[in-house]
């Protein structure tokens, strides 16, 4: 019997997958990666709430989010979990930047689409909708690059921050 290969995260330069997920709120509507797109480049930050690599990984983005220089992109938590699930994930970890469910009951999607097969997976889409950059796991230099196209220095200077974590 041999080995079961894993996906792969999709790579830079591949046209980005469309997708339609609820967008957790209130109001319960449904967007799309066009609509996304409309306002500039997004980062989507594909979680589940009982990951460890995800909760440490989160925040940081919550950094970059808060410290983003308008238009540069907007970041997109797709959750694996449920709403009431990922809401509890969002206020216990700070998180304010706006959450899109992605779920077991819908057979995740997107997830699907862009092959996460690991968590914490992290896409930059390009406004022409196509992929610039992929993270699975947690890679401290790949995440500063990242935040610097956002105009955010994502780590103070003095602070403890692993250079590597498996998704």
């Amino acid at each position: 019997m041999g080995a079961v290969r894993q996906k792969e995260l999709l790579r830079a330069g591949r046209r980005a997958p469309d997708f339609n997920l609820t967008r957790l709120g209130d109001a319960g509507e449904t967007v799309n990666l066009g609509k996304l797109l409309a306002d500039g480049p997004v980062l989507l930050a594909f979680f589940k709430s009982t990951c460890p690599v995800c909760q440490m990984t989160l925040p940081y983005l919550e950094r970059v989010h808060r410290g983003r220089t308008p238009g540069s992109l907007t970041i997109y938590g797709v959750s694996q979990d449920d709403a009431e699930t990922t809401r509890e994930f969002s206020q216990e970890f700070g998180i304010s930047f706006p959450m899109l469910l992605d779920t077991e009951e819908s057979g995740y999607p997107a997830s699907n689409a862009y092959s996460v097969g690991h968590v914490p997976s992290l896409v930059l889409v390009e406004r022409d909708g196509n992929i610039a950059w992929g993270l699975e796991g947690f890679n401290k230099r790949e995440f500063v690059a990242m935040a610097a196209q956002a105009g955010v220095s994502p780590f103070g200077p003095d602070e403890d921050v692993p250079e590597w974590r498996a998704g």
